[in-house]
């Protein structure tokens, strides 16, 4: 049962691909703000059980293939990744704050689909080759 996790009751393979957006999007995920944000993402995805499997920073979006436990619904996770991230890089960026006054970093929606139509392996390609970069690392920045 290669790939499978397992939680106190539960065996599961649950993968979700999802993309959220800046608001208006603004070019705003660049150099300390970037890798800040992809900090914050892993600390977040952490504390809540989920995996990173693939994921890139771009400069106005967020695209990750993570894989969750059953008991959280996709929603919540980006409830959940959305609004931390909106209001700690707020707080330790000024200039996002005077930019997105309004509190609401992000925009309102976001993609999710589950991976099972497409391999995930199909999904790591994609993401990894975005920017038609070959670096090694799972969670890349956009330069």
């Amino acid at each position: 049962m290669d790939g499978y996790r397992k939680s106190g009751h539960a065996v599961y393979d649950i993968k979700y691909h999802v993309i959220w957006v800046t608001k208006y999007r603004y070019k705003v995920l660049r150099g300390h703000i970037a890798v800040r944000t992809r900090e914050l993402i892993r600390q977040g995805c952490e504390a809540r059980g989920i995996t990173i499997l693939q994921g890139s920073v771009g400069k106005d979006h967020i695209h990750l293939l993570l894989s969750c436990p059953p008991s959280i619904a996709p929603s919540k996770v980006l409830q959940y990744l959305k609004g931390r991230l909106s209001r700690l890089l707020q707080d330790e960026f000024p200039e996002l704050k005077k930019r997105y006054w309004g509190q609401h970093l992000w925009a309102r929606g976001y993609f999710c689909a589950t991976v099972g139509t497409v391999t995930d392996e199909i999904i790591r390609n994609y993401i990894a080759n975005q920017f038609n970069e070959g670096k090694d690392d799972i969670f890349k920045i956009e330069e």
